[in-house]
Formats: C-alpha cells, sequence, structure tokens
C-alpha cells in the first residue's frame, strides 16, 4: 500500500510539475520572441506616450496589438496581469518530486556507494546546499561589477555551472547528480522571479501609484535576469528527463556529458533567440548540433570482447533471477513496490528475450540494479552483454 501511495504522490506531483512549467515556459519564450520583433509604434502618438515598440499578430480567429513601454505608461490600467505563479508552482512540484523520490529514497536514487561512500543525511544536506548555494553565488555575481559585463559574467558562469557539473558527479549517482544539476539551475531561474523580477515590477507600479519617476534600473535587471532564465531553460529540461537515457547519466564521463549537453542547449537557444530579430549566424546553431553529433559518437557503446564467452541463457536467466526479480517480477519483493517497474516483469524466458535490449543497455550502463542493490557483478555484465551480442539466443 505505500508504494501505491507514493506512485499517485509522483504522478500527481509530476503531473502538476508538467502543466505549470509548461506555462512558465511558454510563456518565457513568448516574452522573449514578443521583445525581440517589437517594431517602432506607427503612430507618433504613442511614441510620445512612451511606447518603445509593438507588434500586430493574428492567432485563434483574433488580432492583437501588443505594445512594451520604454520604462512604463503614463497611467495605471485598472487591471494589470502579473506572471509570477507558473513560476513558483513550477519550482515547489519539483521541489515536492526532489524530496519524494530523491531524499526518501535516497538509497536507490540519490547515493552511489561505488561513487562516494556517504549516508542518507550528508547526501540530502549536499543536495540542499547545491540549491540553495547555487542561487547565493549566482545572485551575487550578477549584482556584482561583474554583472555589468554581461560577456565576461557569461563565461565566469559557465565556468562555475561546469564545475558544479563535476562536482555532483563526484557525490551523488548519475541520475542524482544530473537532477540536482537541473534542480539547481530551475531554482535560480524560480529565485530570480521571486527575488529580483517580481520585486522590479512591483517597484515600478509602487512609483507610478506614486507619482514618481520610474527607476529604469529595475527594468534592466529583470531583463538580465529573463535572458538568463531563457538560456538555462534547455539544459534543464534536458535534466528532468535525462534519467530515462542512462547512456548520459551512467557513462563514466557522465560529468563531461552533462557540461558537453547544457553548452549545446545553451548555444541552440542562443541562435533561436537570435533569430528572433532576423538574420543570425548560423554559428552557435551548428556548434550546438556538431557538439551533439560528436557527443553520440563518443559515448557510442563499445562491442564486449570475447572474455564472456559461453553465455548460454540458463546462465542468464540465473543472473536476471538473482539480481532483478526483487523488482521486475509480478509481485516485486523490494521494500516499496507494489507493482514491477516500468510493468517490466522478467519472470519467463519469452519476457526476458523480448526485453534484450533493455537489459543488456540498463546493465552495461550500471543504470540497474538501481545502485546495484542487489551486487551485480561486472562479470555477470559482461556474461549478459556477450549473451545479447550473440543474438540473444535461448
Amino acid at each position: 500500500m505505500e508504494g501505491y501511495v507514493l506512485d499517485w504522490l509522483n504522478l500527481l506531483g509530476r503531473w502538476l510539475h508538467i502543466v505549470t512549467g509548461i506555462a512558465w515556459i511558454g510563456a518565457s519564450f513568448y516574452f522573449v520572441w514578443l521583445d525581440d520583433h517589437l517594431l517602432p509604434p506607427a503612430d507618433p502618438a504613442a511614441a510620445k506616450k512612451g511606447v518603445a515598440g509593438e507588434l500586430w499578430a493574428v492567432h485563434g480567429g483574433g488580432f492583437y496589438n501588443a505594445q512594451k513601454y520604454q520604462v512604463a505608461p503614463p497611467a495605471l490600467p485598472a487591471v494589470l496581469h502579473w506572471f509570477k505563479w507558473e513560476a513558483y508552482w513550477t519550482w515547489i512540484s519539483g521541489f515536492f518530486l526532489l524530496v519524494l523520490l530523491y531524499y526518501l529514497g535516497a538509497e536507490v536514487y540519490l547515493i552511489d556507494r561505488s561513487v562516494a561512500n556517504i549516508s542518507k543525511g550528508p547526501a540530502i544536506a549536499i543536495g540542499l546546499a547545491t540549491l540553495a548555494g547555487g542561487w547565493i553565488v549566482y545572485d551575487r555575481l550578477c549584482a556584482s561589477p561583474l554583472g555589468r559585463n554581461d560577456r565576461a559574467l557569461s563565461v565566469v558562469l559557465g565556468v562555475l555551472i561546469a564545475g558544479a557539473a563535476w562536482g555532483l558527479c563526484q557525490v551523488f549517482s548519475g541520475r542524482g547528480a544530473y537532477m540536482h544539476f537541473g534542480a539547481m539551475l530551475g531554482t535560480i531561474m524560480a529565485a530570480n522571479v521571486l527575488f529580483v523580477i517580481i520585486p522590479g515590477q512591483k517597484e515600478l507600479v509602487a512609483a507610478m501609484r506614486e507619482g514618481r519617476a520610474p527607476d529604469p534600473v529595475h527594468g534592466l535587471r529583470g531583463w538580465q535576469r529573463s535572458v538568463h532564465n531563457t538560456y538555462f531553460t534547455l539544459p534543464v529540461l534536458f535534466t528532468m528527463m535525462s534519467h530515462h537515457y542512462p547512456m548520459t547519466t551512467d557513462h563514466p564521463w557522465n560529468w563531461a556529458v552533462l557540461i558537453a549537453l547544457s553548452l549545446a542547449g545553451a548555444l541552440i537557444r542562443v541562435w533561436f533567440v537570435a533569430r528572433h530579430k532576423g538574420r543570425a549566424s548560423p554559428l552557435p546553431l551548428a556548434a550546438g548540433i556538431v557538439m551533439l553529433a560528436a557527443l553520440a559518437v563518443a559515448i557510442m557503446p563499445r562491442a564486449p570482447g570475447d572474455g564472456a564467452s559461453g553465455a548460454d541463457f540458463p546462465r542468464v536467466r540465473a543472473i536476471i533471477a538473482e539480481r532483478c526479480m526483487s523488482c521486475h517480477a509480478p509481485a516485486p519483493t523490494h521494500p516499496g513496490l507494489d507493482a514491477p517497474p516500468k510493468g517490466v516483469v522478467l519472470d519467463t524466458p519469452e519476457r526476458i528475450v523480448a526485453q534484450a535490449a533493455q537489459i543488456r543497455q540498463t546493465t552495461a550502463s550500471r543504470t540497474m540494479p538501481i545502485a546495484n542493490l542487489t551486487k551485480m557483478t561486472d562479470e555477470e555484465r559482461a556474461i549478459i552483454a556477450d549473451w545479447f551480442r550473440r543474438g540473444a539466443p535461448r
């Protein structure tokens, strides 16, 4: 029953996370696109009122005219829409999932004793410190004199973020490291909204209501953080789905894979943002694609040698029975599981052969058994790989 309740909490939390994430990222992408497509106002009267740019669009059978003011309108409208709860609820639901899966289940998903022999308490403390520390360091850099030089700031942030990727992969399981890397960037993004963008907007509104001249610095700070958020988006989205791809999370050089994928995502986003403004250099896009292609070749699984000859099916089935069946049985015996993960059952020869490719991939990448809780040996992994190489015979 406990596993069933956890499954429902996972389902509902993930559902909420996806919905709010779509709303937040969709709005973020839209406003970046909008800012880069604004044209000088056609009506001179609009320009006199402080309109810096406008855009006409058609969508859903209606015409829309969006206008952006240089600082603020002469008078505040009666109804002013804010965009903040999408960001807040995306972070809240994401943190809920992080606690549910990676902290309550730290022994399974977060800790890999072959990487670092740490206990549950210190592992969770390191995870939480990563989220808080990442934001504090980032925010202080942006608020420092370095923050006035976007190019220099980008280089320093890139180096620090790469260092965080390396460090996390020295402490946590590959899956746990990738998830905390994404959670760190996601925390920075949400904190940008909570502590910089929204307070700046509130100050602009307060100045208008009090008859003071709005300080444009708030808009400039908010725009800088919004730009950072849009470049963080693709790396964050990758890490959120990375656990489906153990070829990345469990590669021996998983930290380098994470850095390469994050940089490729950021470069591709750079091109899209530039493309919104018109003609854009294809170099960032080409660099991102080449990086992805080179990475795919670099981490391609190599064919095993002949040292594991004689991998007959009875031996493979015995290994699976001993190492895998506590989870992948019709009625799992592993604590907290009421059903086999992802519905994968390996109780018959037919089912084992049908899942041969997945068994080979997950055992070779050391994704399974999770955290190697059942102590599968390197020799057993080689036997499975050799069996698959020979066509997975029965």
